[in-house]
């Protein structure tokens, strides 16, 4: 059985004040979110993404619905309820509080069901595979400038330096109108790394930067990785995962239980597992269901 074991950290940087970069890191699911809206609160967005999304997800879980091996498409439905859930809660959010109105949040998340791994993603924080040494980028930026690579003739020393280049065009921002994430399965087999990084790490290292720093444990990575951004200027919250895919012996997943011993159902939805920036801090989620502390 396919699982996710790996290490994350998320870190302000050295010119913000704020940290509006969430993230969770668990056996069978990892996210990563990088919040939109500055004054319209943007670790908000991204906490209350990553809450939903993680809690769908667990909810599952608890209810008896193990993330075993189904049939193809099965997986990526899920990655789709789960991206869905937190749309709703981002927009729950905004409708308690209208000076939160145009808050968003990049969304990158990859499940596991313990044979297969699916990726969703929206925004232009990114997933990437490292496999026998090549770095692979898995997601696509919703940029002005990716979308001016993919349909026009301009050169990659326009695109640098193109005033535009880093306006992002799509985000979870609550409206249920929009197209949602990306969503595809990853080849991936036991032994593969996964990355998943805001852009506050992408902007700041190129590919071979990146691969160069991923050997060793989970952990040195995350490390190196962040230690890079930061010495390359830290102009934003950098936020990343590094997963190791690992094959287990097939056995439930764990989930948080309520006194008694009772499977949680959405009061402590996040169980074993990693939380990274503001959803660290239960002030920043807006949700349904109680109130949870890291």
């Amino acid at each position: 059985m396919l699982r996710f074991a790996g290490s994350g950290a998320s870190e302000v940087g050295l010119v913000r004040v704020h940290n509006e970069d969430s993230g969770y890191v668990g056996r069978s699911v990892a996210v990563v979110a990088d919040g939109v809206g500055g004054a319209a609160a943007g670790e908000v967005a991204s906490a209350t993404a990553v809450h939903a999304l993680v809690s769908a997800w667990r909810g599952g879980l608890a209810a008896g619905d193990r993330p075993e091996a189904g049939p193809v498409g099965s997986l990526e439905d899920r990655v789709a309820d789960v991206s869905a859930a937190a749309r709703a809660a981002v927009r729950h959010a905004v409708q308690r509080d209208l000076n939160r109105l145009g808050m968003s949040t990049t969304l990158t998340v990859v499940l596991c069901d313990g044979a297969r791994v699916a990726l969703g993603h929206v925004g232009d924080s990114r997933a990437y595979r490292w496999r026998d040494g090549v770095l692979t980028q898995l997601s696509g930026d919703h940029t002005y400038a990716e979308q001016l690579r993919r349909t026009s003739r301009v050169s990659a020393s326009v695109l640098a330096t193109h005033p535009w280049r880093k306006v992002v065009l799509r985000t979870l921002d609550g409206d249920p109108a929009d197209p949602g994430p990306d969503i595809a399965g990853v080849d991936v087999r036991a032994g593969d790394r996964l990355l998943l990084c805001t852009d506050g790490l992408s902007d700041l290292l190129d590919d071979a930067a990146i691969a160069a720093l991923l050997p060793g444990s989970a952990a040195e990575a995350v490390a190196a990785l962040v230690e890079a951004a930061l010495a390359a200027g830290g102009r934003d919250n950098v936020t990343c995962a590094v997963l190791d895919v690992v094959d287990v012996p097939d056995e439930p997943d764990p989930v948080s239980p309520l006194p008694g011993g009772r499977p949680s159902r959405g009061v402590v939805p996040l169980g074993p597992g990693l939380l990274l920036g503001a959803v660290r801090d239960g002030a920043n989620v807006v949700s349904t269901t109680p109130s949870w502390r890291a």
